[in-house]
């Protein structure tokens, strides 16, 4: 079974057991799972069941396992013959989550 959820103004496809990384947000001291419950499809049982936007009583639920860094971003500003150069780097924080369960 997967399902198709929506967080953060991105959709992932999410199955039992997929580890995904989520954009970060405040979690409360000694909170162990997150739930998603913008659901827009539910499938891989013999009938999907498609949101008109979400799925009406479906949640995906996920473990937390901690916060994670991305790759690293140059981001480079340069002018021609001017002697002008500046390199900035970046790093985007996320939250990884594991899926643990998918109730319809």
């Amino acid at each position: 079974m997967y399902a198709i959820i929506e967080d953060s103004g991105r959709q992932y496809k999410v199955q039992q057991g997929d580890a995904i990384e989520v954009d970060l947000r405040p979690v409360e001291q000694g909170q162990q799972t997150i739930e998603f419950d913008r659901v827009l499809m539910v499938g891989g049982t013999d009938q999907a069941k498609v949101g008109t936007p979400v799925v009406e009583g479906a949640k995906v639920v996920a473990q937390l396992a901690g916060e994670v860094k991305g790759r690293k971003l140059d981001v480079i500003k340069f002018r021609r013959r001017k002697g002008y150069r500046v390199k900035i780097g970046h790093r985007q924080r996320y939250l990884r989550v594991t899926v643990s369960d998918i109730q319809v």
